[in-house]
C-alpha cells in the first residue's frame, strides 16, 4: 500500500499488491512485512520478481526513506493438510 496520508490508515492508500495468506508447501518461511515513510508522492510499481528481491534497492529506487516500522513471522504447512503421502 502506497500513499498512506500520514495521520490515517492504510485504507486511505493505494493498493499496489493485495494481500494473499501464506501457503509454503514445506519447510518454515518467514514472511516480513517493512514500513516505509514516503519521501513523496509518486507511483511505486509492485516488483516483477521475487527471487533475490533486495529491500535496500527497492527503497532506493523509490526514494523511500529509512524504514519505520517492520514485523514478520514465521509459518509452515500444517502437517496433514493434503498432498502426497
Amino acid at each position: 500500500v502506497t500513499d498512506i496520508p500520514a495521520t490515517t490508515g492504510a485504507n486511505f492508500g493505494q493498493e499496489v499488491v493485495c494481500y494473499e495468506s501464506p501457503r509454503p508447501t514445506a519447510g518454515i518461511h518467514r514472511f516480513v512485512f517493512v514500513l516505509f515513510r514516503q519521501l513523496g508522492r509518486q507511483t511505486v510499481y509492485a516488483p516483477g520478481w521475487r527471487q533475490n528481491f533486495n529491500t535496500r534497492d527497492f527503497a532506493e529506487l523509490y526514494n523511500l526513506g529509512s524504514p519505520v516500522a517492520a514485523v514478520y513471522f514465521n509459518c509452515q504447512r500444517e502437517s496433514g493438510s493434503g498432498g502426497r503421502r
